[in-house]
Parts: structure tokens; sequence; C-alpha cells
């Protein structure tokens, strides 16, 4: 089972049950209750719709179906479905670890992780592990090194400046280049997803930098961030991101999109390029805490 099947049966049990769901069903505060992306909501939400247990209205608002309405006095007992372990998350969070750690570079030991060692660490094959390391591999979460295995990539100061940089530069050139093509439903919906209440979750909507760059069409800057994202996406999430910083980073994505919406771009582009620049302190300070922890 996947995340979007998963979400889509427990949604599925929420509703036949009629507890426990969102004061409002939108896409981002379903995503806000499963701390998960857009992504796999959509897809969860087209399957419920497809079965009318969930009716679009033409405001793209979500309201309960017909089958909804006709619930089973026995849906209330209904055992939810057990959430799916994510190996992916899972070990590539212990290989953000050992790359801030710079794990054999600086004691000694090797630098490399073994499928063996992580098969049984997790209690799952070595063919699923091997099948996660490539996955890690095409994000930039580790190396594959032929005839030795699979090396974990170290990370500094001067790595994540030189990313930044890049990544501003290009963040930028997606904006100017995807403009045009900008949904307004789609900027509506990310500000909202970075509202108050997405705040208060602590589940505030951070797609805009994926949508501006799919916007962009170019597949050359897709294809920087199909290769590097992943990897400074993960180090990020690691920080565990304080109440603080997550207001202040949902207050800069809500400023963007503002500019943006009223086609104010040279503004966009100049916050777009500071909201980029302030996640700096953010990793520094996380950095330091995981050396200081060793």
């Amino acid at each position: 089972m996947n995340i979007s099947e998963y979400i889509e049966q427990d949604l599925e049990s929420r509703i036949r049950s009629g507890s426990d769901l969102p004061d409002r069903l939108t896409l981002s505060s379903i995503a806000g209750m499963y701390d998960v992306s857009l992504t796999p909501v959509r897809a969860a939400l087209d399957g419920l719709i497809e079965r009318k247990l969930l009716v679009k209205q033409e405001n793209g608002r979500l309201q309960l179906g017909a089958t909804a309405r006709a619930r089973s006095p026995r849906a209330k007992s209904a055992p939810r479905p057990m959430p799916p372990v994510d190996h992916d998350a899972a070990i590539g969070r212990e290989i953000i670890l050992l790359s801030l750690r710079q794990h054999g570079l600086q004691d000694g030991v090797d630098p490399f992780v073994r499928e063996e060692a992580m098969a049984e660490q997790h209690g799952i094959g070595r063919s699923l592990v091997r099948s996660t390391f490539q996955r890690l591999a095409g994000g930039g979460l580790l190396e594959h090194v032929p005839r030795c295995g699979w090396r974990v990539p170290r990370f500094d100061q001067d790595e994540m400046d030189a990313y930044l940089d890049i990544r501003e530069t290009l963040e930028v050139k997606a904006l100017d280049l995807g403009r045009a093509s900008l949904d307004p439903e789609d900027v509506e919906r990310m500000i909202e997803g970075n509202g108050a209440p997405a705040v208060q979750r602590g589940a505030i909507d951070n797609t805009l930098h994926a949508y501006f760059v799919k916007q962009s069409g170019n597949r050359y800057i897709e294809a920087f961030f199909a290769s590097n994202g992943r990897y400074y996406n993960a180090l990020f999430d690691y920080a565990a991101l304080g109440a603080r910083v997550v207001a202040e980073m949902a207050a800069q994505h809500v400023e963007i999109l503002e500019h943006a919406r009223a086609r104010r771009w040279a503004k966009a582009r100049a916050a777009l390029g500071h909201h980029i620049q302030s996640q700096r302190p953010v990793m520094e300070a996380m950095i330091a805490s995981v050396r200081q922890g060793d």
C-alpha cells in the first residue's frame, strides 16, 4: 500500500463513520492532517470523488457525497488501515544524519553504507534496500561507487552556500519563465495553505518552489532540482523547524504568492530570493546541533 492508497482508505473510514475529519475539506487541510505534500492527497481525493464519497463543487470546494451519507451502522467500529512504512524516508533520514556528521571523513569510520546491514536493521529484504538506495542515489542522497558500494556524500558549509546561491538563481529564473502560466486557483490554494490554521499545525504548504520550477517549462532547471533538490530538501526537513521559523517561512511564502497574484514581478522575485537565502541560518544551526551531539 502506498501513501495515496492509505490516505484514500483512511479518509473513507473517517467519512463513513462521520468523525475525525478536518473542519474544511481542502487539499491543504488534508495534507496537513497526514503531514504529506499535496500530490498523494490529490490522488486519494480523485478516488473518493470517483466513488462518490466526495463531490467537487463548481467553486472547487469538496463536500460529502450521497454514498458517504448512506453510512453503515457498523462503520464506526471498522478499523482504520495501518499507515504504510516509508522505507525511503526512514533510511533517507539515517543517510542524512551520517552526511551531516561527515561520517567517515573526520573519525576514520567507513563512509560507505552496506545493503546487508541496512536490511537487517530495518527487517526488510536486501533487494528492497537496494531499490531504496537506488532511488536515494537518484536524488543525491547517496553515491554509487562501482565495486565499492554506496557512499554517503559529504555535507559542509561551503556545499550549502553553493547550493543556495544556485537555487536562488534558478528558482527566480523559473518564476520569470513561468509567470504567464501561473494558475490563479493554484496561487490561492498555496496562500491558503500558508495561513494561520496551517501554521498552528506546523504543516505549511511548501509546494510553491516545485510549482514555479514545473511552470517554467525548462527541462534543464527541472533536471537540476530533480538531481539535487531532494538531498537538500531532506536536509532542511531534518532540521525540525521550530514554531517561530515555521511562521516566518509561511509569511514569506504568502508574500511571494501575493506579489505573484498581483503581478508585481520585481517584488515577487526579490521576496523569493530573500526567502531562499533566509534558510541559511536555519541550516547552519541544524548542522551545529547535530555535530555537537557527536
